[in-house]
């Protein structure tokens, strides 16, 4: 978390320097970062930097939890207008958030980057600290469903579908390699995605229902 100094600085000076190091971060991966880029491209000095961040993984710790709060309270924004059916929800779901992530293609870097399954510190330190606020947007996102028509009771049906999309999602993600300056492909990637989400959803949809 920043220091309390960081806090003190204006909000323009603020944004300024998370914008600069969400871009360095989403362009250059965790590892590949550089604090000495940051700082010249903000314009403040290396000892500034370091007395607003103990460190450069608090630095980007910080810059995760802004993205993914800003991403969760455009979802709140948006659960109004998605509809009650599972399957159609999952999908409109998958839509607004690959539309989201055009429309941001910084901070869909930066998420893309640290959520892709690896094998270093940081990623586990990142599925240690952020695990549980995923679960909470899967759980939140199908919390007012009709699950009525369904074989099973609601916490059992969301969970199945849970795991069929962790797997979906696992598989669609090992096969792309997205990088910021193909990042026009996402609307390729979109509509890919989505009609094979909508194909598995049919399926599931058959086996769900009584």
């Amino acid at each position: 978390m920043p220091t309390n100094v960081f806090y003190e600085l204006s909000d323009t000076k603020k944004q300024n320097i998370i914008s600069i190091s969400i871009s360095e971060f989403a362009k250059h991966g965790y590892l590949q970062s550089s604090t000495n880029r940051i700082v010249k491209n903000a314009g403040i000095s290396k000892g500034s930097l370091f007395k607003y961040f103990e460190s450069k993984e608090e630095l980007y710790f910080y810059l995760l939890e802004c993205v993914i709060q800003e991403f969760i309270s455009s979802l709140n924004e948006t659960l109004v207008s998605l509809p009650n059916d599972l399957f159609k929800r999952v999908i409109q779901y998958s839509e607004w958030e690959f539309s989201w992530y055009i429309q941001n293609p910084d901070k869909f870097q930066i998420i893309f980057n640290a959520f892709s399954k690896n094998e270093s510190d940081i990623y586990q330190k990142i599925e240690a600290r952020f695990n549980y606020e995923s679960q909470n947007i899967y759980y939140s996102l199908l919390e007012d469903i009709d699950t009525k028509p369904f074989k099973w009771d609601k916490r059992k049906t969301i969970d199945m579908l849970k795991w069929v999309l962790q797997g979906f999602n696992e598989e669609f993600i090992s096969k792309i390699d997205v990088k910021k300056e193909n990042i026009s492909q996402l609307d390729h990637l979109k509509n890919e995605y989505v009609n094979c989400l909508t194909d598995y959803m049919e399926m599931l949809k058959k086996g769900f229902l009584h």
